[in-house]
């Protein structure tokens, strides 16, 4: 079986008013959104909106990968970085101790599979992991978005999942572990009730799935 290749129009990035009206949807349903120009600039605002010694947890995601952020985050010192320390904690054994590190910690970074012009964000995830803090676990969110996946519904954007970002993250998986990915957790944000909590930084850039 082959992996078909990607969606020409779920991999280019929208065009300006796209990016403006998703930016608006997302203001007007209690998230902090901005659009920046590139990877480098959602770089910079993140240190920004991090404080020294904060509890941070990056999210699987090409898109802090291929930015830089992952790496500023885990392997920078300035954070409390959550990932390296459950990385090196026995799974068996300190399961519990890891499920709620990853569930409340006081900034979660990561990306999105899909947002729509309406204001939606649509998170996929094969483990779980990261969801509960993307839902309201964690204290603050923070969220990087590349311009191609803005999509102008909620249909468009599960069909975006399906068709261009489970082939890509499987491949992935299959190279970094032996297997295929799959769509096991949808995550639907819809609005932010919280002020202040939750961040989407859009990028006028395509990058990530």
């Amino acid at each position: 079986m082959t992996t078909p290749s990607p969606t020409t129009s779920f991999a280019d990035p929208a065009p300006a008013q796209r990016l403006e009206r998703a930016t608006a949807a997302l203001n007007a349903h209690g998230f902090t959104a901005a659009i920046l120009d590139d990877a480098a600039a959602a770089r910079t605002r993140v240190k920004e909106l991090i404080p020294e010694g904060a509890v941070v947890f990056t999210g699987a995601s090409e898109t802090l990968r291929l930015s830089g952020i992952e790496e500023d985050i885990n392997a920078g010192g300035r954070y409390e970085a959550i990932k390296p320390r459950v990385l090196s904690m026995d799974r068996a054994t300190q399961a519990d101790d890891i499920r709620r590190l990853l569930a409340s910690p006081d900034v979660v970074v990561g990306s999105v599979a899909a947002l729509t012009e309406t204001g939606s964000l649509v998170v996929a995830s094969g483990s779980g992991s990261q969801l509960p803090a993307y839902a309201g676990g964690a204290a603050r969110a923070i969220w990087i978005v590349g311009a191609q996946k803005v999509v102008p519904d909620l249909t468009t954007a599960l069909q975006r999942v399906q068709d261009h970002c489970l082939p890509l993250e499987s491949a992935r998986t299959r190279e970094a572990y032996g297997r295929p990915s799959a769509v096991n957790r949808l995550l639907i944000l819809n609005a932010e009730h919280q002020p202040g909590r939750a961040t989407v930084l859009l990028l006028r850039e395509a990058i990530g799935f």
